[in-house]
């Protein structure tokens, strides 16, 4: 049993990044699917079809689901999604993040989510600082 991960997203967006993670990575340890979300599309049907998804994902252990942007579209629907302890919501995503979730995929959902938080957090850095005379 692991943890399914749904990446809730603004168009392409969770498809391309799952397309790099698997050219990282190759063949992905966890159960994972993209939840296109467009201006045009109902928000309803879209919590429709995430709950599909979900109900697809989870093998017992729960999902993650991931959204681009805390506040957006995609971050509210996800945020819908959310029914019980077995399912958890992280916006602002990041490859890192990614690279940490699916490194550590044995484990539990709550623990993962901190994982992943804090595999965001670090792959976030400063490598050549803008500043006069640097």
């Amino acid at each position: 049993m692991s943890v399914g991960v749904l990446l809730v997203m603004h168009g392409k967006l969770g498809h391309h990044l799952l397309d790099t993670l698997r050219d990282m990575m190759g063949e992905l340890p966890l159960a994972a699917d993209v939840l296109e979300v467009r201006r045009v599309q109902a928000h309803e049907v879209l919590i429709n079809q995430g709950r599909k998804m979900i109900e697809r994902l989870d093998s017992g252990a729960g999902v993650l689901m991931l959204t681009d942007a805390f506040g957006s579209t995609p971050s509210n629907i996800a945020n819908k999604l959310t029914v019980d302890e077995r399912t958890a919501v992280i916006a602002g995503v990041n490859l890192p993040m990614l690279v940490r979730i699916f490194n550590y995929p044995k484990l539990a959902l709550p623990e993962m989510v901190r994982n992943a938080v804090e595999g965001g957090t670090r792959g976030i850095v400063v490598s050549h600082p803008a500043e006069p005379g640097s």
